[in-house]
């Protein structure tokens, strides 16, 4: 028998980040805000309960958040980065395999235990997970992922379950399942939805219930293994390691539009910066750099326009990158036309274990090894005390495009100043 799987959830990722620093939010409502504090992205419990809704601007709503006493937050990637990265870390210590799924949930195979063991071991990990790091956890077990994606929804929205739903321990699916619509299955699409209903089939059970023949014919292997996962036959494995990387991309829309050149060679050379530190955790070096920057889609006379730079010697150097960029970047600027978003995309990606010379770059390994102790200097400092420790001076100014994040709480974990204090008595 396969061993048994579970999908392991944080709950209200972005907004229990924040509550896990500042107990005062505990209880209270509180939502989280896209980039620029475009959109309303992440809601606490309490949030959901007053009706607000997911993906609203929040121009439209402030005045109404206000009136409910609503908590606002700024996206705090570095803290949210970090506190995936403790979690996935905090997982992988007591689990035999883990697949990292997205930022706040992963796929587990479980210890051999008895299916009602297994109850009680997903309830001390909740607790572990919250003694350690704060944050609430929900995990739904099953002998399929499609299974465990259920269980956990179940987990999470289910009266009574803690946050801990067993579909082992259940004498049957077959009511769960019929509770699912087919729309709310894991790996069924809007097009697969519609596909479904057309032909009757509204609820996972049906689904799974559905005749093979015609789940081959009209949706080929992929309609095949959505159904023998929801017969309890995993057919999906679990990826420890993912693939290498195609392609690495940093972007950003602006705080205000971007109208001089310098700007633009500023904001590219944040961009850059970002992607070689991504590139150099990866492992990888980029043969091909491409720069992008398009004005509003909603203001007259649109612009959008990318420009690459082959580079003669694959590279993970951030120097090298920044050299190859911002060329690029003033050759994409145009008079006259405010930008509103600009990126850079690394592509060509190799591992930094095997590099090809070229005949023309003379770059002896001396040299080579030197730039990568300089490279692991930098990120190690950053690592250690911050970002923004040691910086590119190209990058380092502040500017008035920057993210607009009026609403920003501490890096309490990413940046030493902002690190929580503790006074003893």
């Amino acid at each position: 028998m396969a061993a048994p799987l579970a999908l392991i959830d944080c709950n209200n990722f972005y907004a229990s980040c924040e509550q896990a620093f500042e107990p005062s939010l505990l209880g209270r409502p509180l939502v989280v805000l896209s980039n620029n504090d475009g959109c309303i992205v992440a809601r606490s419990r309490e949030a959901r309960q007053l009706g607000v809704a997911m993906g609203v601007p929040y121009a439209q709503v402030a005045d109404r958040l206000q009136r409910l006493g609503v908590v606002v937050r700024s996206s705090n990637y570095a803290l949210y980065g970090d506190m995936s990265q403790r979690v996935m870390t905090l997982l992988e210590a007591r689990v035999p395999q883990l697949e990292v799924y997205s930022i706040d949930e992963a796929f587990a195979h479980l210890p051999a235990l008895p299916p009602a063991d297994l109850s009680l071991w997903a309830a001390e990990l909740r607790v572990v997970v919250r003694q350690h790091l704060g944050l609430p956890i929900a995990v739904g077990v099953a002998p399929s992922k499609v299974l465990a994606k259920l269980a956990n929804r179940f987990a999470k929205h289910e009266p009574g379950r803690a946050g801990v739903f067993n579909l082992l321990t259940e004498p049957t699916p077959d009511p769960w399942l019929q509770r699912l619509a087919v729309e709310d299955v894991w790996g069924v699409g809007r097009r697969l939805a519609r596909w479904c209903r057309l032909r009757g089939i509204a609820t996972a059970l049906q689904l799974r219930d559905a005749p093979p023949g015609l789940l081959r014919r009209g949706l080929g292997v992929v309609g095949l293994r959505l159904q023998e996962e929801l017969h309890g036959r995993s057919c999906l494995p679990l990826c420890s390691q993912p693939p290498p990387r195609q392609e690495t991309c940093v972007s950003r829309s602006f705080g205000c539009p971007v109208v001089d050149p310098a700007s633009l060679r500023q904001a590219v050379a944040t961009h850059v910066v970002r992607a070689a530190e991504k590139l150099r955790r990866q492992g990888q070096r980029a043969g091909c750099l491409t720069v992008f920057v398009r004005t509003s889609p909603f203001a007259p006379g649109f612009y959008a326009a990318s420009a690459s730079q082959v580079l003669p010697l694959a590279t993970q150097d951030t120097a090298v990158l920044l050299q190859a960029a911002l060329p690029l970047a003033d050759r994409l600027f145009r008079p006259g036309r405010p930008l509103q978003k600009a990126g850079v995309l690394l592509q060509d990606l190799r591992p930094c274990e095997r590099l090809q010379q070229h005949l023309f770059v003379a770059m002896t390994p001396e040299q080579q090894q030197r730039r990568e102790r300089l490279m692991a200097l930098v990120d190690g400092m950053n690592g250690r005390f911050g970002a923004g420790t040691l910086q590119w001076a190209v990058a380092a100014d502040p500017a008035p495009w920057r993210l607009r994040r009026e609403h920003l709480s501490r890096h309490f974990t990413t940046r030493a100043t902002d690190w929580p204090v503790v006074q003893a008595r």
